[in-house]
Order: structure tokens, then C-alpha cells, then sequence
């Protein structure tokens, strides 16, 4: 039986250059996002930032459950 076309034949090279595309398109999404994310001007190296003081009382940080008899 004679087939039609030869397009089975062909399967493993597209699979192979869609599996290209889809890499090359990921890799220059993630370099990209890197290369912005180290070189962007919002906090410098070695800039301290000063975080607001604590209030000073008695505020409850916690919650305890009481049992009783």
C-alpha cells in the first residue's frame, strides 16, 4: 500500500524546530527579565533602607486560648 504523502517522515524535524521556536522564544524572555531585574535603577547596591520604628506598648502579638474548670 502506497502512502500519500510523506509527511510521517517528516515528524521528528518539526517536532525538533517547534521545540527551537518555543526554547529560543522562553530563553530571551528569561534573560531579558534577568537583565532588567539587575540592572534597575529602584534599589541601588549598598542603599540602606530605614524601616519605621516600633511603637513602644502593649500590644498583643499573640493569642492564647484559656481553659477553665
Amino acid at each position: 500500500m502506497k502512502s500519500r504523502s510523506s509527511l510521517g517522515a517528516l515528524h521528528p524535524i518539526f517536532f525538533f524546530a517547534v521545540m527551537y521556536v518555543v526554547v529560543l522564544f522562553l530563553s530571551i524572555f528569561i534573560c531579558s527579565s534577568l537583565f532588567y531585574s539587575l540592572n534597575s535603577e529602584t534599589v541601588s547596591v549598598g542603599k540602606r533602607i530605614e524601616l519605621p520604628a516600633e511603637k513602644s506598648g502593649f500590644a498583643v502579638k499573640a493569642t492564647t486560648a484559656a481553659i477553665v474548670h
